[in-house]
């Protein structure tokens, strides 16, 4: 940090500040994570400096010999680890990453199903205000008012209704596990293609604690963040065949006359479809994560979210808080407030959590009564924490303080108690031993 210091002092304190809180907080926002040292240098490298539109081996800029045996690195990397046939790491995150797959399987227009933003999808979808409402036509599915889960019986007879071109299936805040062997069942039943989006769950997939979709789906995206543990960013995995190619794009051929594989379909949307050069430091540091998540020790570290998503589940419920499912699946745990008597205050709870130095976010529940800018719901998870070190004990004592300040989210000495609390776990946790600020 010393020549910023020196040369920005302004930005330097607020980098300070931000490693401050989130060493003595606890970050439980479920799309968060703290990645390595390595993984920070890649990303702080010169490969920032450099321009490479193209794909390794076929740019169009000179001085690539060394970004393209860096991007090589991460295709290779990412296929071991997922057992994928062909992947893209070029994305510049998820929204751009589900775009592509949009634009290169899709024309304006066409119909696809998705789950609903509100029974805990994301935007990209098929949420009105995204793109992918506004120029496509969403058909969406949902979770069982009386269990909160998917119904995939349900989901069955909507495709077979509506007949879409795709089905998205993937989650952003369903706590539960996405059966994907059963949706590709369902795509192939009504010739749809299969985009899962693991962009939430792709390191309990690496770690092997969740069921993988690139067995099945024909495309498959995912943040290279969240549970995976890498820089913001985003690949996209696919099949190297279009098994739908003559129904839907028999006019997609090469110059020789041969049909387009799905996997050039894809690159093609992605570069140069959506986006320009790739962000090659970004790259660089998801190579980086991916070598990370195939050493022995990362699938210890997946099973190890779960165990604390569900230890923290369990003594929520058993402190009175009602979650949604009653429970959790995966790494992701989402409170209903409305038990409470906090219909409609999800902000509320969400900033005392806040002065409790516990993060998180407000949330929208199934079938929300209230608005989606000050919802019903408590959305958290367990990635950030277990990367700290944190276990089981940890997680009873976040939820007992949790359960105290969502019982009296105004009470100030309760959530100045539950703060001390955190303060005192968090110093026993350094997030990055050596430039610890609280050692």
């Amino acid at each position: 940090m010393n020549d910023i210091t020196t040369s920005d002092p302004e930005i330097a304190k607020t980098i300070t500040n931000e490693l401050q809180r989130e060493e003595q907080g606890v970050e439980l926002i479920p799309s968060e994570n703290n990645v390595s040292k390595a993984v920070l240098q890649a990303l702080g490298s010169v490969f920032t400096n450099k321009y490479s539109e193209g794909y390794p081996h076929k740019r169009y800029y000179g001085g690539q010999e060394y970004v393209d045996i860096m991007e090589d690195i991460a295709i290779e990397r990412a296929k071991k680890l997922f057992g994928a046939e062909h992947v893209n790491v070029q994305p510049y995150s998820g929204s751009p990453a589900n775009q592509a797959v949009f634009f290169a399987l899709l024309e304006l227009k066409d119909k696809f199903m998705g789950l609903s933003l509100t029974d805990g999808g994301h935007l990209t979808h098929g949420s009105p205000v995204n793109f992918s409402g506004k120029y496509f036509e969403c058909v969406s599915y949902g979770v069982e008012k009386e269990t909160e889960l998917l119904d995939m019986d349900s989901v069955r007879k909507i495709a077979h209704k509506e007949k879409p071109k795709m089905i998205i299936s993937g989650l952003t805040a369903y706590p539960r596990k996405i059966d994907f062997k059963t949706f590709q069942e369902i795509c192939e039943e009504t010739d749809a293609y299969h985009l899962a989006d693991i962009s939430h769950i792709s390191g309990l997939v690496a770690g092997g604690v969740h069921q993988s979709p690139v067995p099945f789906a024909d495309a498959v995206t995912t943040t290279t963040h969240k549970s995976l543990r890498g820089p913001r960013g985003a690949m996209i995995m696919c099949k190297s065949e279009d098994r739908l190619h003559d129904k839907y794009h028999p006019n997609a051929k090469l110059k020789d006359g041969s049909p387009k594989k799905l996997s050039q379909l894809i690159d093609s949307a992605v570069f140069p479809g959506l986006q320009g050069g790739p962000h090659d430091h970004a790259n660089a540091a998801k190579a980086v994560a991916f070598g990370e998540a195939l050493q022995p020790a990362f699938k210890d570290y997946a099973a190890q979210i779960v165990k604390n998503a569900k230890a923290m589940a369990d003594e929520l419920m058993s402190q009175g808080i009602k979650l949604v499912t009653d429970g959790t699946d995966n790494h992701l745990i989402l409170i209903d407030l409305r038990p409470n008597d906090l219909t409609g205050k999800g902000k509320l709870v969400q900033n005392a959590l806040d002065d409790a130095l516990i993060t998180t976010n407000k949330n929208t529940v199934p079938f929300e009564p209230a608005s989606p800018f000050n919802p019903s719901g408590i959305r958290l998870g367990t990635p950030a924490v277990t990367s700290r070190g944190m276990k089981e004990s940890e997680m009873k004592v976040i939820a007992q303080g949790m359960a105290k300040v969502i019982k009296d989210p105004q009470n100030s000495s309760i959530t100045e108690g539950v703060k001390k609390d955190i303060l005192e776990l968090t110093k026993q946790f350094p997030l990055y031993p050596g430039m610890s600020i609280l050692s």
